[in-house]
């Protein structure tokens, strides 16, 4: 059964680093260094597990953006992902913030338009991969 925890990062990155590493560098070729920041420490982290394994992972930053939204590939297309987005938009709206903002992949862009996000701007790249800007309204 899927589970949704929200952690601040010292309760968080022991499961939520290598979620990322498998995701960002490995599969998708970001430099290791860049990975993990210093915007995680001061972020609300969503963890999402099937039963004890944890299985993805995504933050919310002190100022409303959503990122390093990371699903492992076996447990991807079931759900996990919109479940950890749908958490971190409620702990934004508990924040009291009037939008969540995030930078999407091109590729999932479709996956948050169904979540209520929309583009603005043009496409850039960050680490190499071509990227949207997205913003929902809380």
């Amino acid at each position: 059964m899927l589970r949704i925890e929200l952690l601040p990062w010292e309760r968080a990155k022991e499961q939520a680093s290598p979620i990322r590493f498998a995701v960002f560098v490995e599969e998708q070729g970001v430099p290791r260094e860049i990975e993990l920041d210093e915007h995680d420490a001061l972020s609300v982290h969503a963890l999402a597990f099937e039963g004890a394994l944890p299985v993805g992972t995504g933050r919310l930053l002190p100022d409303g953006h959503i990122g390093r939204m990371a699903v492992l590939k076996p447990w991807r297309d079931r759900g996990v992902g919109g479940a950890m987005l749908q958490a971190l938009i409620g702990k934004a709206r508990e924040q009291g913030k009037r939008e969540a903002r995030l930078s999407a992949q091109v590729r999932a862009i479709e996956f948050y338009r169904r979540h209520g996000f929309v583009e603005e701007g043009g496409e850039y790249l960050e680490a190499g991969i071509r990227h949207q800007a997205m913003v929902r309204r809380l």
